[in-house]
């Protein structure tokens, strides 16, 4: 499933080439995604892309009439190719613009989304969304005061959205590591001085995943759509039995939430 990251690099990718363009048509080719395509999204036709945004994992393309929001879910990606370019199996949605290019959802398992806000309304699936990680928002004392009490594992904590929003699996198992805590621990417990050492590595550790990623992006009109998991160094996620690259403890793999879960017993407490 496409984390944070990939769909932050998405949105870097797309919008050089949608915003401030002019939409000349919007074909709906199967509106039987995770929810029914509504036929607003229509609106956007003759109308011009003021901004492409990220709240979360969904994607905002902005109007002056509203927005069409767009999720990725489990297997879908967003490709931005010429008009004439024929359909691959799967492209659900496309929008055509006024340079020639069009902007195709494609999403084989159709766990994705397309949905419709109107202007200075927030929808239903924005309601409830913690802060962004890489905002002013986020805070150590934000995750201390929402944890109290909670018995819930410091690792499912971080990857509630109502907590904050896009910390996905990798990640999480990533910024524990190298925050020396361990994942199963109660959030509830974990002292305000911990989380003051999590919350910046859970920040550099997405950003450093955005960065990469946009760094080998290059021309997404060229790519096939698919930035995918960045090639980077991950310290403990899918090395499961390999040595800790800190103290080479074998790692160990639990399943969290039925989420894999790898961690060093010996370097996080």
């Amino acid at each position: 499933m496409p984390e944070l990251p990939e769909v932050e690099v998405s949105r870097l990718g797309i919008s050089p080439h949608i915003e401030k363009q002019l939409v000349v048509e919007v074909k709906i080719h199967n509106p039987n995604l995770r929810w029914p395509v509504p036929e607003e999204v229509k609106s956007l036709i003759g109308q011009t892309i003021i901004q492409v945004e990220r709240r979360a994992k969904y994607l905002l393309i902005h109007s002056a009439v509203g927005s069409a929001i767009l999720h990725l879910g489990m297997s879908g990606n967003l490709r931005v190719v010429t008009q004439s370019e024929p359909l691959k199996k799967h492209d659900h949605i496309e929008f055509h613009f006024d340079n020639g290019l069009a902007l195709r959802l494609n999403d084989p398992r159709r766990f994705g989304a397309c949905l419709w806000q109107q202007p200075n309304e927030c929808h239903s699936v924005f309601k409830k969304l913690g802060p962004e990680p890489l905002t002013d928002a986020f805070t150590a004392k934000h995750l201390f005061d929402a944890s109290r009490g909670k018995r819930v594992p410091i690792k499912q904590f971080i990857m509630d959205n109502h907590i904050v929003v896009g910390v996905g699996n990798i990640y999480a198992n990533e910024s524990l590591f190298k925050a020396g805590i361990h994942p199963q621990s109660e959030a509830g417990k974990v002292s305000l001085a911990r989380y003051q050492r999590l919350t910046p590595i859970i920040k550099s550790t997405l950003a450093a995943a955005i960065e990469q990623g946009g760094t080998t992006l290059k021309d997404f009109a060229q790519s096939d759509g698919k930035p995918g998991y960045f090639a980077q160094e991950l310290l403990v996620y899918g090395r499961k039995g390999q040595p800790c690259v800190t103290c080479f403890t074998e790692l160990t793999e639990i399943r969290l939430g039925q989420r894999s879960t790898v961690y060093c017993k010996r370097c996080q407490r």
